[in-house]
Order: C-alpha cells, then structure tokens, then sequence
C-alpha cells in the first residue's frame, strides 16, 4: 500500500510526513536503526543503507509500495523504483524517462553542486548512457558494433591465462582471501586487454575503479585518474590503431570524436568490471557456503552458467542503478512524479519483488528475466562478455583447487555497500597446497609434468632370432610399475581389463571443451 509523502522529489515542500504514516515520529539511532532525515525520508546512503540495503529496500516497500521517496548523499530527493514491472516499464519507456542528466530540476537549481559524490555518475557526457532517440542510437551503436568484434575464444584463453597466473600467486599457501587475490583483479585484467591497454594495469587502476562509483570523497579524484589512463590510450590508437576495442571505437563509421572514444572506453570499463568483480566474488560464495548449491555444481545437476545465472537473481552486482529523468508529470506505481525528478532503477529489489517471485528461495534456473543488467534500450550491450569472465575465471579456479573450503564462519562474512553495489569484503579459503603451473596451460589440479604414478605398459627388447627352426616366438608384453609401487592385480581369466583412457566420445566431449574454454 502506497502511503502518500507531502513532501516529494523535485518539489519545494519540504514538510515531514502526514500524521500516521509508518515512518512518522521515527528518528536516527547509532546502532544500525531505522535511520530518516528530518524531512521524514529514508536515506540511501548512511549506515542503514551500507549494513542492510535489502532490509532498507523492504522497508522502503512496506511503507510506499513499488515507488518509494528517498534521499541521495547531501539529502537530495529521488524516486526508488522497487517493483519489477514498474522498473520494465521505466527503462523500456525513454519518451517518459529520460538518460538525459540535464533534466534534473536539482542539477539546474544548483541543490546538486557540481562536485557532489555522485557527480562521477549523473554529470551529463557524451556517451550513449546519457543519450535518448536517434544520438543514443548512434553511440550505443559504435560500442555494440565493437562489442561484437571481440573473440569470444580469444578472451577465454586470456581468463584461463590470467587465473592461473592469480592463483599461482597464492596455490602454495594453502589459504587466500579470493575478493582481493581473485575477483577484484580478474575481470580488470581481462577488460584492459580488450579495451588494449594491458601496460596501464596497476593495483592503483583496480582501486580507483572501484572508488569512482561509491560517492566517496575521493570519487572524483579517482574518475580523474581512470580518465587520464583512457585518454591516453584514444592518442596512442588515433596515431596507430591495432586489433582491440579502442581502435574498434575509433575507426568506427560514427565518428566519435576523442572525447566520445574514451568516455564509452570507461563506461565500457567501470560496468564491466565492477559488475563482474562482484559476481565472481558472489558466486564463489554461495559455491562455498550453501551446500545444497556446491552438491548440484559438483554433481552436474547445475552447470556453473545456470550457477551464475542463480546469482544474478540473488546477488545482482549492481543493487541500483542512478539514474533516470522524468520529462514530464506522470504517474508510476501510485505515485505522482514531477517533471525532472530523478529515478533510481531498484535492480536487487526488483529481483524479489513479491509479485514476481513470490517465494525467494525457489530455483531461477533457465530464467533470466531479472534486471541484474537493467533493461530497454540501455540494457547493458556487454553482459556476455562478463558472464564469461565469471564462469570461465571460477571453473578455471575450481579446477586448480578443487578441495576449496571457506575459512571462517559464513556469518563472519562481511560486505561493503554504496548507491550501486554491494560486495564482499573478503572470502577467505583453506586448500590444500599447491605447485605454481604454466600459465598457458589449461588449468589443473596437479602440474602437467608430475610425476607418472599409474602402472604403464612398456614393450621388451627385441629377442635374438632362435638358432633352431621355427617360428620366432614373440614375448608378451611386461608390466613395469614405479618404484616401490605394488605389483598390478591380475585379471581373472576372460575379464576384460578396465581402459585406462576415456571411451572415444568421451575423449572427443572432451577436446569440445578444452576448445571451448580456450586452451
């Protein structure tokens, strides 16, 4: 049920909310309490929004219904859509909300200052994320043209390459931390190589790619240095373009102009990676602590894509998505929306709406209507691309540690949460220990050259021709086994020895997948 606010975004009322309004007369605590401003609005940003955004987002619904009124970092209001078909219809509808920052009534009011946290965010570009109508068309299609240039086969090489050269960093210690040894640095790896710029890799890229989207202090700072990294990549590639994404974008029949290249370059980049890093780090946790998932992974009753897609419903990477603009007054879910107010896309709420989903712990298999990559016309164009990084980059981690156990207790787990993402802090693991191994190799459990332990069967020297007439009589083959290994259990007469290599269609699935997964 809608409870109707006197005071909503884009206006100049600023009362609290009407007498018996649930939220009514509710003031902050220091304990991860219910936490309003005093206009009476919830805040999505603050300790209740970074402890528990779920808990805020079903708050948040009981109080108002699909729609609710919240407030930004600097208590700046906006619409909070939750409700799944409210959110379609939002990002499916560019003629009713609109990309177009410049409409925000509080951008042009001068509430919001242009160095406000979320400035890395809402501050209009020339990128087809803030583009409507034909210039969207022609911007979104240089990237999805690009996009659709990459080598799929040629990217898993570089996952598989990229993981074992991760885990070789930390397969002897017998324990790592996954989100800052793995996660948070395999998809940044992998996204520099396409984009082309694999020299500009650097703890310090990983980091400020994470930084610019949370509304930090230093946000603005880090966008600057993510920046400087991409514009000096377009210059190399106007001057020698080569075979990856940024030339692709600057060659592209578009036209993009140097500063249309490298702002699609982070856009490309920041989505890509932080959406990616979280789905790792997400997915190889519910790997690890529900066992009733890791007994279908491992059973085969779940492939590690349809595991995946499992987390996407679950654990979206981005939780919300800012922001959207009404052109004009409209209506959405019951409430009045004022022409340009500003809307966030509610990604993870939408994905337990309970018109939709009804019962939270019920399979998603084979579905993927969720909204874990947005929708309509700004659905995000490379999404295959991060599904790959996550399925490849975790099988080929699984592969090479394959008795990973989780270190600490589930509930000792702890996340970091902003506007748009929530993420694991650290996943700690057990293993055993383990040699590094060729990085170009295909990933494995034990070093391709270890020493052979099963019995093989070796032919004996040549026997000198008899001196008396005859047929020459040919030896049977001899059984040679390591030392100090038992001697071989003979078969019983008429029983066929079990083969000691995979059936030939066995073999031949097999040669599929290693082609497949890229190596």
């Amino acid at each position: 049920m809608t409870t109707p606010y006197s005071h909503r975004p884009g206006t100049d009322d600023h009362a609290g909310p009407p007498p018996g309004c649930p939220a009514h007369g509710l003031v902050a605590d220091a304990f991860g309490g219910d936490h309003l401003a005093p206009s009476g609005l919830r805040r999505l940003y603050g300790p209740e929004a970074e402890n528990d955004p779920m808990g805020l987002y079903e708050k948040l619904r009981a109080e108002h219904g699909s729609v609710a009124p919240v407030l930004l970092h600097g208590d700046v209001p906006a619409w909070l859509v939750l409700g799944h078909s409210e959110n379609l219809h939002m990002t499916r509808t560019p003629s009713q909300f609109s990309r177009d920052s410049r409409r925000w009534s509080a951008v042009n009011d001068g509430s919001v200052p242009p160095d406000h946290p979320l400035a890395p965010i809402f501050t209009w570009q020339p990128i087809c994320v803030f583009a409507d109508g034909a210039d969207h068309e022609r911007l979104r299609g240089a990237v999805t043209d690009s996009i659709g240039r990459i080598d799929h086969r040629g990217v898993r090489r570089f996952i598989n390459r990229y993981s074992n050269r991760l885990v070789n960093d930390f397969c002897q210690d017998g324990r790592a931390d996954l989100v800052s040894r793995f996660a948070e640095h395999l998809p940044m790896m992998v996204m520099i190589q396409i984009l082309g710029m694999p020299e500009e890799y650097s703890e310090r890229l990983v980091q400020a790619a994470r930084d610019m989207i949370k509304g930090t202090e230093t946000a603005v700072e880090s966008n600057e240095y993510v920046m400087g990294a991409l514009n000096r990549l377009v210059a190399r590639r106007r001057a020698a373009p080569q075979e990856d994404f940024a030339s692709w974008l600057v060659e592209h029949p578009a036209g993009l102009t140097d500063a249309e290249v490298a702002q699609h370059l982070r856009l490309v980049l920041i989505a890509a990676y932080e959406t990616t890093a979280n789905l790792i780090a997400n997915v190889l946790r519910m790997v690890l602590t529900d066992p009733r998932f890791r007994a279908q992974l491992s059973g085969g009753h779940m492939t590690l894509p349809e595991a995946v897609e499992q987390t996407l419903w679950d654990e979206p990477p981005f939780t919300t998505i800012f922001g959207r603009w009404a052109v004009g007054d409209t209506e959405l879910g019951g409430q009045r929306i004022k022409a340009g107010d500003a809307l966030v896309v509610g990604i993870a709420a939408a994905n337990v709406d309970p018109v939709v989903r009804p019962d939270v712990n019920a399979s998603m298999q084979g579905n993927r209507a969720h909204l874990a990559f947005s929708g309509g016309p700004h659905e995000c164009p490379g999404q295959d691309i991060g599904r790959a990084i996550a399925d490849t980059g975790i099988d080929a981690l699984l592969l090479r540690l394959p008795d990973i156990q989780l270190a600490v207790p589930e509930e000792d787990l702890r996340w970091s949460a902003s506007l748009m993402s929530r993420h694991l802090q650290e996943l700690p693991v057990t293993f055993a220990a383990r040699p590094p191994q060729d990085v170009a190799g295909p990933p494995s459990a034990t070093p391709q050259h270890a020493p052979r332990t099963e019995w093989q069967v070796e032919s004996p020297r040549p026997v000198p021709a008899q001196a008396a007439p005859g047929p020459a009589v040919v030896p049977p083959p001899v059984l040679m086994a390591p030392a100090g290994a038992q001697p071989p259990t003979v078969p019983p007469a008429g029983q066929i020895p079990q083969q000691r290599r995979p059936a030939a269609p066995a073999r031949a699935w097999q040669a599929v997948v290693r082609w497949w997964r890229g190596y």
